[in-house]
């Protein structure tokens, strides 16, 4: 059996390669994804945010800075980072190179996680491309 380090080791490298069938393979089908949408997220929206993200930035690089673990739970800041190319988050591609730092909180069960509560940099993307004025 994978354990849940090594089931997120893969996933990373999955999503790295461009592979987010392998990304996906970290989440149970009962996931809660929390913190992109005023709801939790299931396995469906979770799927339909990363395909419009992957397909938006590219190459889309992930990059963990920290993990700490804690039983069947870990704590991760991480950058994803790339050149943005396509339509995200209403933005039309700027051709901008784009780095989007965040926090996530993975619980898991055996070597899926079950629920996920996340934080990005959302407003700083948005603030690279120029899609709003940066704060003064």
């Amino acid at each position: 059996m994978t354990t849940p380090r090594e089931a997120l080791q893969s996933a990373v490298e999955s999503w790295n390669a461009g592979d987010l069938e392998g990304y996906l393979r970290l989440y149970d089908e009962e996931i809660r994804l929390h913190g992109y949408s005023p709801e939790p997220m299931g396995k469906g929206e979770v799927r339909g945010f990363y395909e419009a993200a992957l397909a938006a930035i590219s190459p889309n690089r992930l990059e963990f800075h920290e993990t700490l673990w804690d039983g069947d739970a870990c704590s991760i800041r991480f950058t994803m980072s790339g050149r943005h190319e396509g339509e995200w988050l209403g933005v039309p591609a700027t051709g901008t190179e784009v780095a989007v730092a965040g926090m996530t909180l993975l619980h898991f069960r055996g070597e899926r996680v079950i629920e996920r509560w996340s934080q990005a940099d959302l407003l700083g993307f948005l603030v690279q491309v120029g899609a709003v004025p940066a704060p003064a």
